[in-house]
């Protein structure tokens, strides 16, 4: 079983890392002034903007 990739509001971060909100359409519009939060192992991820988006690590 691999990493998971993306994250929920309450979620425990795998790994130190930047990690940045996801959504739905972003493949194919973008999110606008997506929020970014820093997080140590095991740290919770905040909620999100809204109920569509998730938490992934950036740069991957």
């Amino acid at each position: 079983m691999g990493e998971w990739t993306r994250f929920e509001q309450g979620d425990r971060a795998p790994n130190d890392g930047t990690y940045i909100e996801d959504g739905a359409n972003s493949y194919h519009m973008g999110i606008q002034n997506p929020k970014k939060v820093t997080l140590s192992k095991g740290e919770r991820f905040p909620q999100t903007t809204n109920h569509e988006r998730k938490w992934k690590r950036m740069g991957h």
